[in-house]
């Protein structure tokens, strides 16, 4: 427990945006190269590790995912293990995921178990996304190093330590961020006749994106459009020549993805005339739905069902993002929520992760690989 511990907090202490996670990719080969190295195949992948761990009579392989990367979030947590990167924060518990898998290595390094295991340390999750590409290169340059079947855990602070939940089928949604740049012609605010003011043809966007929801989508399907961040202008008498908005599209299923796709680009090009302004969109990360293969995901609750100290649970869907869903869209395997009893939810400036999770689950993980 004290060395995860430590784990945890010297990777809290440096956390990196996607596929820059240079720090994090040398701390932890640092603490993979203190392992035993008898059984051990060590790969790296641009920010990325991939580590084989031998088996002792394999006739399978069994993969385990961790995620690396940290968010722009100004921390406030006033730990004693703060950030010491401004402006970037493990809010989404990667630090607790990386030390879990750290163990993982450790213990299956030392004592290795029958089936072969690869830990994937995946940069990028948070975006512009890992698991795509890290997974064409696995396809097309080292298939030796795909795994039969892959299994990863994330934190939920809405639930207490030792809860394990998870269910067959769509566990996370698909997912799609949203970018709009709107230009138009700018000038003093005493002559509005002679612009194209962006900041009204936004807000008239916003209030048509809140639509395609309400009145695009069948009521018994789920979507959502959210934007959270509008920009124009630059000051209070200039009428603005740009303005962004950004946001987030999520979905049950890959045709409402679809669907809301082509309507925002009808909108889009209806402001265009109405405003007579260009008006660009870019959808950035896209990450395909997490859809659990139904007998792992049997398997990783019936374990959780007489593991001491797990409580498991069959829990809904849900609307976050995960780009593991490209792993389990290519590879049988599962995802679960695992608690971690904290007030502040998922990439809030204020998450700490109750960190009795991590020998929880190290364990936890460790029995359920060798069991399988």
């Amino acid at each position: 427990m004290k060395d995860l511990l430590q784990v945890r907090r010297d990777l809290h202490k440096i956390p990196e945006l996607g596929f820059i996670e240079f720090k994090t990719q040398a701390y932890l080969l640092a603490r993979i190269a203190e392992c035993p190295q008898e059984c051990l195949q060590v790969t790296t992948w641009r920010t990325g590790i991939v580590v084989k761990i031998t088996g002792k009579n394999a006739t399978k392989t069994i993969g385990w995912r961790t995620d690396i990367d940290g968010l722009p979030v100004v921390e406030e947590t006033e730990l004693d293990f703060v950030s010491e990167h401004t402006g970037q924060m493990h809010a989404c518990g990667h630090d607790c995921h990386m030390a879990i898998a750290l163990a993982l290595v450790r213990t299956f390094a030392t004592n290795p178990p029958a089936q072969n295991v690869i830990v994937y340390f995946q940069p990028a999750e948070e975006g512009p996304g890992g698991a795509e590409p890290m997974l064409a290169w696995l396809k097309s340059e080292r298939p030796d190093l795909l795994a039969d079947e892959i299994y990863a855990l994330h934190i939920a602070p809405e639930y207490p330590i030792g809860t394990i939940a998870t269910k067959s089928g769509l566990l996370f949604a698909n997912t799609s961020e949203l970018f709009i740049d709107l230009k138009g012609v700018g000038g003093h605010a005493a002559y509005p006749h002679k612009t194209r003011d962006m900041t009204v043809a936004t807000a008239n966007l916003i209030v048509q994106l809140q639509t395609i929801i309400s009145r695009n989508i069948d009521p018994l399907d789920s979507a959502v459009i959210t934007i959270g961040k509008m920009t124009s202008g630059t000051v209070q008498n200039v009428i603005a020549e740009n303005a962004r908005l950004e946001g987030t599209i999520r979905t049950l299923n890959p045709e409402a993805m679809a669907q809301v796709k082509s309507r925002i680009e009808a909108l889009c090009a209806g402001i265009e005339t109405a405003f007579e302004c260009t008006v660009t969109i870019d959808y950035g990360s896209m990450y395909y739905e997490v859809n659990n293969n139904t007998q792992c995901a049997q398997r990783l609750l019936a374990f959780a069902e007489q593991f001491d100290g797990a409580n498991a649970y069959e829990c809904p869907a849900a609307m976050t993002g995960e780009d593991f869903g490209y792993f389990v869209k290519e590879l049988p395997g599962a995802m679960f929520w695992t608690g971690a009893n904290c007030t502040y939810g998922l990439h809030h400036s204020k998450l700490s992760p109750d960190e009795k999770l991590l020998s929880f689950n190290a364990s936890f993980v460790e029995q359920f690989i060798r069991d399988l």
